[in-house]
């Protein structure tokens, strides 16, 4: 039974990797949009990315990850992490400088389909058929360039990576919260319209339910940040993100119930507060665990002993809503970044083209559906994020390894994302009253 339901699943994928709708023969693939099923492949595109890199980290590759090129010469100075007096072996981090040479790969790809993909106004555009197929090319594409950079020798590469992956890591924090915000948006309207609807005493309990969970796991969150994090008479810095993000989700939270608020977002409320909330204190608790100060971070690098790079708990944590986000961006009808920009949001009665049978039909003939160009620089911007995850976001010129994911500009990174999300969230509060002759419906 396993066997026939993967392959069925294998059909239906394969179906939805064809450029136009007249190429597509296969009855098991559901019908869906085109500019859907190539968002849908570039996140495949993007997962198997990360699928790799996450292999990179396993026991088993580690001795031989150690006779890669930029590694084989590890005792030499070209092959230390960085050329200065306080340096250790490029061996003891393999995984993670592999980590680095996957996300470099997929960075360059998305990057490139950016550049090729400004000025697209509809699939007419010959460029279409380069952004709507050729997926098989694609992935070699992507393989190809994973193996070049395997021979690029290690040198200051990994601090370069490092810092452009912080940039890209806080941009995408950024996205992920515009995203999650555009959910739980969603998520409200149709819980609260189905209540209206029915007045079912159900889907109020859901609500509340819903709301309450999400609370009460970020006040959870709260009391063992500052068990764990903080001391009586010490870290001062970790209290004060702690308590001070307390308050903001404390003030949108009741912001986001005021009367004036109400009456210009009449479903706006403490659901989506809620998500806000839980998604912030787990920013702070990212942020924290990478405070350098060793006597404020006890579980520091307890995780990576000197043969084993792996990932702790808050990147796994991280990579599931990195997944959830970049699922949700690829299926959503209307992606929530590319409705920042001037294009339209996709159509949801356009006419398909061709056979009325046909399983994946061309959407954006007239014009596309989201900018195309934004979309591979989102996708620039979570695969740096995930990069910066996977290892943990460390610090690749660190003196010992002991103290490599001890890195500070990680923690303001996340700190100052928490605070802009925060900010953005607040916004979105109080624009509709402050930009009256702007619809926000």
């Amino acid at each position: 039974m396993g066997a026939v339901l993967g392959l069925f699943s294998a059909a239906q994928l394969a179906c939805c990797c064809t450029s136009t709708a007249a190429s597509c023969m296969c009855a098991a693939c559901p019908s869906c949009k085109n500019s859907t099923s190539a968002r849908i492949m570039y996140a495949v595109l993007l997962l198997f990315g990360a699928l790799m890199g996450a292999l990179m980290l396993s026991d088993g590759l580690q001795d031989v990850l150690k006779k890669v090129p930029f590694c084989a010469n590890s005792t030499s100075t070209s092959a230390m992490i960085i050329p200065t007096s306080s340096t250790f072996d490029c061996q003891h981090a393999v995984g993670y400088l592999a980590v680095y040479r996957i996300g470099f790969a997929l960075a360059v790809f998305f990057f490139v389909m950016s550049i090729i993909m400004i000025g697209v106004k509809s699939s007419r555009d010959g460029r279409a058929a380069i952004q709507n197929g050729f997926w098989g090319l694609k992935f070699l594409i992507v393989i190809g360039i994973a193996i070049g950079a395997f021979f690029i020798q290690d040198g200051s590469f990994g601090t370069w990576m490092m810092w452009i992956g912080l940039i890209g890591g806080f941009v995408f924090i950024i996205i992920q919260l515009i995203l999650l915000i555009d959910f739980s948006h969603n998520w409200a309207d149709v819980w609260v319209g189905n209540y209206e609807e029915t007045q079912s005493r159900g889907w109020f309990v859901a609500l509340m339910a819903a709301t309450g969970i999400q609370y009460i796991a970020a006040l959870v969150g709260i009391i063992i940040l500052f068990s764990y994090y903080t001391q009586s008479d010490d870290c001062a810095l970790n209290k004060f993100f702690i308590s001070f993000n307390m308050i903001l989700c404390v003030a949108v939270s009741v912001l986001s119930i005021t009367p004036r608020v109400q009456e210009a977002q009449p479903r706006s409320g403490l659901l989506q507060s809620s998500v806000v909330t839980l998604y912030t204190i787990y920013l702070t608790w990212a942020a924290v665990s990478n405070n350098p100060d060793k006597e404020c971070n006890p579980n520091l690098l307890g995780h990576t002993d000197e043969n084993n790079q792996t990932f702790d708990r808050t990147s796994i944590v991280g990579l599931v809503i990195w997944m959830f986000c970049i699922l949700y961006s690829s299926l959503r009808s209307a992606s929530a970044v590319s409705s920042l920009t001037n294009s339209d949001p996709e159509r949801q009665d356009e006419k398909r083209s061709g056979d009325s049978d046909a399983k994946v039909w061309d959407n954006e003939e007239e014009k596309v559906a989201y900018s195309w160009s934004i979309f591979h620089l989102t996708f620039v911007a979570a695969t740096l994020y995930v990069m910066m995850t996977l290892t943990n976001w460390y610090q690749p010129n660190s003196s010992s390894l002991e103290s490599m994911n001890s890195n500070a500009a990680s923690m303001w990174i996340k700190v100052v994302s928490s605070w802009l999300g925060i900010c953005l969230y607040g916004w979105s509060l109080i624009a509709p009253m402050v930009l009256t002759d702007r619809d926000f419906s």
